[in-house]
């Protein structure tokens, strides 16, 4: 049996690189509670990012919760059923309604023609999610925002580095999270961020996060706990010294996958944008017409350990804990494409060879 190949494997500095990072912790003995390691990596992300002000958190689900929070929403709120459970727990968990829009089929976003349609008196946001790098159309998203007054939370958990005509994701919508997972382009081993443009949030999220704490005696709001420990952003700080040069890597392997599939019949591709510098975060594949299903690529690859994923399979909306109260049909595009998604293996160092071996036994079925 061949090594195990995972669909993805975290990018990970020097061992020796990060060593010397922490060693200060142990003379500092300061740990946690936004020390000298959690203010370096806000300074570095908001450079990186272009972003004026960026909040840190233990993870991006916590982070989307909390920035849901802070904007004090109400009633409905627009949202993909194409994305990872976290999203709609997000609204969800802050006793809000998601309203679902069917995904766009050309980057599996979701689909701005059919958002206003979708639009009552008590929608009070948008929360869309970039999906596998692709970005939302966002002028049009802000448009609509503007017309009925609704604010803009992105989900950019797959989006950290893209660009649009040289225009970072982040300065796009009310804010943007991002998570910092191990499975990520970029990683602070769990973690996850709020960008945003208003300084008057900061105060607010980073209260939040901290038990709702404003001051030695002061406990304004009722807040939970969701920092972003010292070790984390360690890792942050020696990752993103390095992430373009891992984005570079990561294309290579995208180019080859591309190579050997483009043009087989029975299988559709993800195509880059128009003035979309992308990360190249996944590489999806969909099996509509193929000698084959998804299901029995996947058991294939399988038994060759190779681990591949149903990336997102299922819809949200059909999960069993939403099952009673939405119908995965009215979205039948999203539908469509996650009954037949797979995300094929992608790191910066999955070797070419790796590659084409997964590639030869897709075509060979």
């Amino acid at each position: 049996m061949c090594e195990l190949i995972q669909v993805t494997r975290s990018s990970m500095p020097k061992f020796e690189e990060y060593i010397e990072e922490i060693k200060e912790l142990w003379e500092s003995h300061w740990l946690t509670n936004m020390g000298i390691k959690h203010e370096q990596l806000k300074t570095a992300l908001s450079c990186y990012l272009g972003v004026p002000n960026i909040s840190l958190f233990t993870n991006g689900h916590l982070a989307l919760e909390y920035v849901i929070e802070a904007f004090d929403l109400s009633g409905q709120v627009i949202t993909s059923p194409f994305t990872f459970v976290s999203t709609t727990h997000a609204i969800v968990r802050n006793g809000l309604e998601p309203v679902f829009c069917d995904i766009n089929p050309e980057n599996f976003t979701i689909d701005t023609d059919r958002i206003e349609e979708l639009i009552t008196e008590k929608t009070t946001a948008i929360i869309p999610v970039h999906v596998y790098g692709n970005i939302c159309n966002v002028r049009e998203i802000a448009r609509i925002a503007r017309k009925y007054h609704l604010k803009v939370i992105y989900d950019a958990a797959h989006a950290f580095g893209v660009t649009l005509n040289g225009t970072g994701v982040a300065d796009f919508g009310d804010a943007s999270m991002f998570s910092f997972h191990a499975t990520k382009v970029f990683n602070t081993i769990e973690g996850g961020a709020v960008a945003f443009q208003n300084d008057e949030l900061k105060y607010l999220l980073e209260s939040l996060g901290n038990f709702g704490i404003t001051g030695q005696d002061t406990v304004a709001h009722i807040g939970g706990n969701a920092k972003m420990n010292e070790f984390q952003a360690a890792m942050g700080i020696c990752n993103l010294r390095h992430v373009d040069e891992e984005i570079e890597k990561r294309k290579a392997v995208v180019e080859r996958y591309v190579e050997r599939l483009r043009g087989v019949k029975g299988i559709k591709l993800n195509s880059l944008q128009d003035g979309v510098e992308s990360n190249y975060a996944y590489f999806p594949v969909f099996f509509d017409g193929f000698q084959v299903d998804r299901d029995e690529i996947h058991a294939a690859l399988l038994k060759e350990n190779i681990v591949a994923r149903k990336y997102f399979y299922p819809l949200t909306n059909d999960f069993e804990c939403y099952r009673k109260q939405f119908n995965c049909e009215d979205t039948p595009v999203a539908k469509y494409f996650a009954d037949k998604v797979l995300t094929l293996p992608l790191y910066a160092d999955l070797d070419l060879k790796d590659v084409d071996r997964i590639c030869n036994i897709i075509l060979r079925r």
